[in-house]
């Protein structure tokens, strides 16, 4: 049985990088995302990122630390998709992504939940791009 729990929402997602500053580079510089955060702590920088929309949760840039992390640097999911991003704008930001040298995984289609094409992140991460349908 469900109860009543004080949970609120998923506030960041970690993703595995190599290093903070060229995950920074490609997702803010070629996806558009902001930096939120960029603090040195003691051992490690603590990097949140959030696209450029505001909506949905940020993304935490987390660096490999262990050989079981440096081994799942750009395959956190298996081959999966990592992320759903969203566009309001498909054909220019498809075009825009492309003209930045993102590299796509599989051409635009029309699906029945909307326009969706497939990015591969610096990493080889799988990203969806998606406009839903109305």
């Amino acid at each position: 049985m469900y109860g009543v729990f004080m949970i609120t929402g998923i506030v960041q997602i970690a993703l595995i990088v190599k290093d903070y500053d060229e995950a920074k580079e490609f997702y803010c510089g070629k996806l558009g995302f902001v930096v939120v955060e960029d603090t040195q702590l003691a051992t490690k920088r603590w990097v949140r990122i959030k696209a450029p929309g505001y909506q949905g949760s940020e993304v935490l840039l987390s660096k490999a630390t262990s050989e079981n992390q440096i081994a799942r640097i750009g395959n956190q999911t298996g081959g999966g998709a990592l992320f759903f991003m969203h566009s309001d704008d498909f054909d220019s930001d498809y075009k825009r992504f492309y003209e930045m040298g993102v590299e796509f995984a599989e051409s635009p289609r029309t699906e029945a939940y909307g326009k969706v094409a497939v990015f591969k992140d610096l990493y080889g991460n799988r990203i969806d791009l998606i406009q839903p349908s109305s």
